[in-house]
């Protein structure tokens, strides 16, 4: 069920610290964490293959994923009232959808927050902010998949954690540049300032991430909460606390075991 189950076991079977070091790990339960990474569960196979080709699951996932930006411009550019409140409620369900996260207590807090947060900066900015928000779920839908599968395939080809880690966080930072340039384009084309747009879409991004990949949310709580202060470094000042924590959490071998 989780890698200290795993690290129980071993030690039932005798491994320890000095047996995991030959394994290039610091202990057992370092070496317990890659196990569960590495390891299948559920009804998959013992061997996975390394690429899984696109389905109908794929381009569904994507299809949904332009339907927020597509709905922000129709209705704004028919002038309808209703087109900020739509596009803030479609930012929310696709950008912020529950990953692995989504258990225990209070396990929508995060997405309440998120919603209150695109909520109120769009009554601050104006429906541009909004449309600028829904334009950005497209990449950032694109990004994430791709990041997962990167870390993936970083996973299976790495014999130490300290090994994926050094892999997963250039990609990881790759992602995230990618995705600030395709933000302050969603925010030129919707007519959103780019002081607010991008940190906020950035903010979204990390927050995707990290509940799709099971991370702790209370620094993701703690992020959207710091940035719903009326202060105007208040959202860039969350994005970039939220970032060193998905460096950190994200390059951990855990964050990306298969469901």
């Amino acid at each position: 069920m989780d890698p200290l189950e795993i690290a129980a076991g071993l030690e039932a079977h005798g491994l320890t610290d000095r047996t995991a070091a030959r394994f290039r790990h610091r202990d057992v339960f370092s070496l317990a964490e890659e196990l569960y990474a590495r390891t299948p569960r559920g009804e998959q196979p013992g061997a996975l293959p390394g690429r899984v080709p696109a389905g109908a699951a794929s381009y569904r996932g994507f299809g949904f994923a332009l339907l927020p930006g597509a709905l922000a411009l129709g209705a704004s550019a028919a002038g309808q009232a209703w087109a900020g409140p739509a596009a803030v409620a479609a930012t929310v369900v696709c950008l912020v959808w529950p990953g692995r996260a989504a258990c225990g207590r209070f396990r929508y807090a995060a997405h309440l927050l998120a919603a209150a947060l695109v909520g109120w900066a769009a009554h601050r900015h104006g429906a541009a902010l909004a449309a600028c928000l829904a334009l950005a779920v497209a990449p950032g839908h694109l990004l994430a998949a791709a990041f997962a599968a990167g870390a993936r395939a970083r996973l299976d080809g790495s014999r130490a954690l300290e090994d994926f880690s050094d892999r997963a966080r250039p990609l990881l930072l790759a992602a995230v540049t990618v995705f600030t340039a395709a933000a302050a384009g969603a925010a030129a084309l919707a007519g959103a300032p780019l002081t607010v747009a991008v940190p906020l879409a950035l903010l979204l991004f990390l927050t995707r991430l990290l509940l799709r990949h099971g991370a702790h949310r209370g620094p993701v709580g703690a992020a959207l909460a710091l940035a719903l202060v009326p202060f105007p470094a208040a959202a860039a000042a969350a994005a970039a606390g939220l970032l060193v924590h998905a460096v950190l959490a994200l390059s951990r071998a855990s964050a990306h075991a298969r469901p």
